[in-house]
């Protein structure tokens, strides 16, 4: 499945997992993958059209290499296929900024915090329809510079 995940994209340097192979071998320090991902599939079903997580697959890649990995979800829908397959672990921190209410998926409340040595490695932020750029801004820059990072950062050192 994986590779052919790696094939089917349009552009086979931009996929996701191609894109983490590039960073975890020092062949990029950046990589953007302009379609975005398709974070809704879950391990036994399709949701939200799509059908693999090519995502999760990216991060599995920088987990052969890396001990832990930050995912920061800003699509407007809440990114459940990821949380969900990283939902038990301390090895991924997943945080999806999300429109929430009567809106697909329907999931990522604030309550949502992981499970196990997974607990607090979850990290949803909700939002209401009609949220202006300065105020998305506003809620983005403390929560990802500060709390993520400071945060993620901690575990790291708790954990060395």
């Amino acid at each position: 499945m994986y590779s052919h995940v790696t094939l089917s994209t349009p552009f086979q340097l931009t996929s996701i997992p191609a894109a983490a192979q590039r960073i975890a071998s020092g062949a990029a320090d950046i990589a953007i993958n302009w379609a975005g991902g398709l974070h809704h599939a879950k391990k036994r079903e399709a949701s939200g059209f799509c059908y693999v997580n090519d995502i999760v697959l990216g991060i599995l890649e920088l987990l052969r290499t890396y001990p832990r990995v930050l995912y920061i979800d800003i699509d407007c829908h809440h990114g459940d296929g990821v949380e969900e397959a990283f939902y038990t672990t301390d090895r991924v921190m997943t945080c999806s900024f999300h429109k929430f209410g009567e809106y697909f998926p329907g999931t990522g409340t604030q309550e949502d915090r992981g499970r196990g040595k997974g607990r607090n490695y979850t990290v949803n932020i909700p939002l209401k329809d009609g949220i202006t750029d300065e105020a998305f801004k506003a809620v983005f820059e403390p929560v990802s510079a500060h709390e993520l990072c400071t945060s993620f950062g901690q575990h790291l050192a708790d954990h060395n």
